[in-house]
């Protein structure tokens, strides 16, 4: 007879497993995907980089984070944080502060001057990259680290695409983009500026390129047909984002209305602040929940004091002054003109109304596919044209910084297979894990570190960084706050609470195993798991 024993349970515990001689179900180790990483679009390894940042060994968790983004510094400043959104410990109290420790670690990698592991042995084949934007940088990266000898032609005067002419520096200092550009280049990149490719054809053909990747970003501004008179000034949003990088800066007056409801809109009236204009307005046809802005952008211009007005299509320019008519929402929640018209000042109206790519590059390629703008690729980044990839704004997808950098590393691995003559096979994604798979019971309340912020008054009279970083307590504080969903951190509670020793411990780094013949597969294990890692799995009969 077996000697009766007593377990004590967290609280909301029960067990629900049959116990016995006979098992109806025995427990199984097992790595679930963290929700942080499977909503990164760039792909990255997060709870593997915060898993050394954590234990404070900064530049292991630098490798790790750049085995799939080599921007960390830039994507610590410009990236959505979509992995901050899934975060699981945004059901607790307060996500993790991704994002912050990226941009600590990219900083602190400047700082120290840590460089890329060394390219591969060299593979003898060339590839041409069409554009020094994230997405071309990304695949520069990832190709010169599998060997291959990569050259990016760059039409502008500078490498960064719309990073560089279309972020503003308050958003992104130049020398920080400048040194993680330089870091690629370090790898044996090469980078020729002002390198327009008009057919890319007759360029894969000059420079004997085995394969090509584009990515041209979206450069033109889209215009909208507004009655207006001579005198008037309409420009668009990127042709003034543009002229930030020379000498001579825009002359926007003191007036300025933005037409838009995007990121660049409210790049545009924050920098028009900084210019000097007494008034920035954003007019904005539909309401603040529809505005594809993002929402911390949206509040730090409302605090420089951008004003925007919800509901509102600009319907005339006249010299000095522009007529609004004012929206309503039908039944269905779309804006409807109501007929009621007023009059803003303005010394000019900015157009923020989207970008499109050149493509003019392509033209007379045959077997491709153009529509609504951008180049169909199919699931490996290839176009139908054998031999020639493209990502980022070239294809269909959000264009952010981040997804360009995911689709650079994934071209580049497919670019790779295709030029030894295979294809690329990436390896099946583990089972999510999800918040009701971890006891939080374990974990104690800790509230995100929040990033400093430039005041106001420096705001407005600079184009200072608006957004400062974490120092090293509060970076270390915040790693630690992960809370490791879904794979194993060792923390011996299955040890420690199975009452028939059916653990056995396999020593630092190895993890456990499960010794059957003692297990009678009564599910605490699963259930005192903090993070998840342990899934009752039903006996084969």
């Amino acid at each position: 007879m077996e000697k009766p024993f007593a377990i004590t349970l967290t609280p909301g515990t029960s067990l629900t497993n049959h116990t016995g001689t006979w098992r109806t179900s025995r427990p199984v180790y097992l790595d679930r995907l963290p929700p942080c990483n499977n909503a990164c679009p760039a792909g990255e390894n997060i709870q593997g980089w915060l898993f050394h940042a954590e234990s404070g060994d900064y530049e292991k968790a630098w490798h790790a984070l750049v085995e799939n983004n080599p921007l960390p510094a830039i994507m610590g400043r410009v990236c959505y944080h979509p992995c901050e959104g899934a975060c699981n410990r945004g059901q607790m109290d307060s996500s993790v502060g991704i994002n912050s420790v990226e941009r600590f670690l990219g900083d602190e990698a400047i700082k120290q001057g840590w460089k890329f592991a060394a390219p591969a042995a060299a593979s003898g084949k060339r590839v041409l990259v069409v554009g020094a934007g994230p997405s071309g940088l990304s695949a520069a990266y990832h190709l010169a680290r599998l060997g291959h000898q990569v050259e990016i032609y760059e039409a502008g005067p500078f490498a960064g695409g719309m990073m560089r002419f279309g972020i503003p520096k308050y958003r992104l200092p130049r020398e920080v983009l400048d040194a993680e550009v330089q870091r690629i280049l370090d790898l044996g990149v090469t980078l020729k500026l002002n390198s327009k490719v008009d057919d890319i054809r007759v360029s894969m053909q000059a420079g004997k390129f085995d394969a090509a990747f584009l990515a041209v970003g979206a450069h033109i501004g889209k215009r909208t047909y507004i009655p207006a008179g001579d005198a008037t000034k309409i420009v668009d949003a990127v042709s003034v984002l543009r002229s930030m990088e020379g000498e001579d800066k825009p002359m926007l007056g003191r007036r300025v209305v933005v037409y838009g409801g995007g990121n660049t809109a409210i790049d545009v009236a924050r920098t028009a602040k900084r210019l000097g204009a007494t008034e920035a307005i954003i007019v904005y046809r539909r309401t603040r929940d529809k505005m594809p802005a993002s929402d911390f952008e949206v509040e730090e211009a409302l605090q420089e004091g951008v004003m925007i007005k919800w509901l509102s299509t600009i319907k005339q320019a006249g010299e000095g002054e522009i007529t609004v008519e004012k929206m309503a929402l039908d039944e269905k929640g779309y804006p409807q003109p109501t007929g009621e018209f007023e009059s803003l000042a303005a010394d000019s109206v900015v157009l923020a109304l989207g970008q499109d790519v050149d493509l003019s590059l392509l033209e007379g390629v045959p077997d491709l596919e153009i529509k609504d703008g951008t180049v169909q690729v199919g699931s490996n980044m290839m176009t139908g044209h054998a031999g020639i990839f493209a990502g980022g704004d070239m294809v269909p997808s959000e264009r952010t910084v981040t997804v360009a950098v995911g689709h650079g590393k994934k071209a580049a691995r497919h670019i790779d297979a295709w030029l030894g003559g295979a294809t690329y096979q990436p390896t099946a994604k583990h089972e999510l894990a999800e918040f009701k798979n971890l006891n939080t019971w374990y974990y104690s309340d800790a509230d995100k570190t929040m990033r400093p912020q430039l005041d106001i008054a420096r705001r407005m009279s600079s184009f200072d960084e608006v957004q400062g970083g974490l120092n090293e307590s509060n970076a270390l504080f915040e790693a630690r706050r992960c809370l490791s969903c879904g794979n194993c951190f060792e923390c011996d509670n299955c040890y420690g609470v199975c009452p028939d020793n059916a653990v056995l411990k396999l020593g630092p780094g190895k993890r456990f195993e499960f010794k059957y013949d003692y297990c009678k597969g009564c599910g605490i294990c699963e259930a005192e798991c903090p993070c998840g890692a342990i899934k009752m799995a039903a006996e084969e009969t």
